[in-house]
């Protein structure tokens, strides 16, 4: 992996060699045709332009990455990088446009762009013979006013996201589903978790019928006040649910359900990579940029 040094934070041309690195550490390759055997280096007319000697196109090591056709300067995407990764709970737009010295829109569009990055694209079933699964549902969004209050005052008044997430080796895999019901729970859990796997839940019916799919499903009671019994905790997985829902309400607070797929994949790549160092994280996200370009219309958004 290349190291990210915060050098490449405050000096454009660094942080150009600093991404060809990652990207390119044998050679160019043309984002147009694929060509990577005959270049023409055009840096003394623009920093980090080449042009492919097969297509005859222009291109930086922006293109095709989730930096392509922004004008905010690259040390400042690193920096932005950086600041996304170290924050447990997350930093907001309006922060970063205020450190970064950029419009609010630029830093909105900027996080989300990032958020892509973040984002796993291979997802093998968790679990295993011998291992276990934490899984459990949470819920939030609903107004301060009839916090606490029973669901009888609060329907029709509250509409509350639902969110269903799996924790096992210390890797946490987190969606957002329309209803939290016994069948989208089933459908999430048996693509996500190998059959021979042990689930761990708390003791809501939404597990129940799909326990009996897996090797053994271990429940634990909270209304008796159990919080680990016989090595059966739900722990883990509350626990990424508590750093979650600080963020969103302390840092967040306001979040469009359209996105809300790009923040729970921000959390997730935290909480996976927790153990790494600031710079790491940061390292190991922008590993994955290349082909994630965010643009901002219905169809892709």
């Amino acid at each position: 992996m290349y190291i990210l040094s915060k050098t490449y934070f405050h000096d454009e041309e660094a942080a150009f060699k600093f991404l060809v690195g990652v990207l390119w550490p044998r050679g160019p390759i043309c984002p147009h045709c694929g060509g990577a055997e005959r270049f023409y280096d055009l840096s003394k007319t623009r920093m980090g332009l080449w042009k492919c000697g097969h297509c005859r196109k222009q291109f930086t090591v922006r293109v095709g990455m989730v930096f392509e056709s922004s004008h905010v300067p690259l040390h400042k995407w690193l920096q932005a990088a950086y600041l996304l990764c170290s924050s447990k709970k997350g930093i907001s737009s309006h922060q970063l446009h205020f450190i970064l010295e950029i419009t609010y829109k630029a830093a909105w569009f900027m996080t989300h762009r990032l958020r892509e990055a973040m984002r796993d694209g291979e997802l093998p079933p968790l679990g295993g013979e011998g291992e276990i699964v934490q899984a459990d549902e949470t819920y939030f969004g609903g107004k301060d006013r009839y916090r606490g209050k029973p669901w009888a005052e609060k329907k029709g008044h509250v509409k509350l996201r639902s969110v269903v997430s799996l924790v096992s080796g210390g890797k946490a895999r987190t969606f957002h589903v329309a209803r939290a019901d016994a069948k989208t729970v089933r459908e999430i859990l048996v693509t996500n978790v190998r059959r021979e796997t042990e689930p761990h839940t708390d003791e809501s019916r939404l597990y129940i019928k799909v326990g009996r799919e897996f090797a053994a499903h271990r429940a634990i009671v909270h209304s008796r006040g159990e919080n680990v019994k016989d090595g059966v905790t739900t722990n883990n997985v509350e626990n990424y649910f508590s750093i979650f829902k600080r963020g969103m309400k302390g840092i967040y607070q306001h979040c469009s359900e359209r996105h809300l797929h790009r923040y729970l994949a921000e959390f997730d790549f935290r909480y996976n990579e927790r153990e790494n160092t600031d710079l790491g994280r940061a390292a190991v996200m922008l590993e994955g940029i290349v082909g994630k370009r965010l643009m901002y219309n219905p169809v892709e958004c």
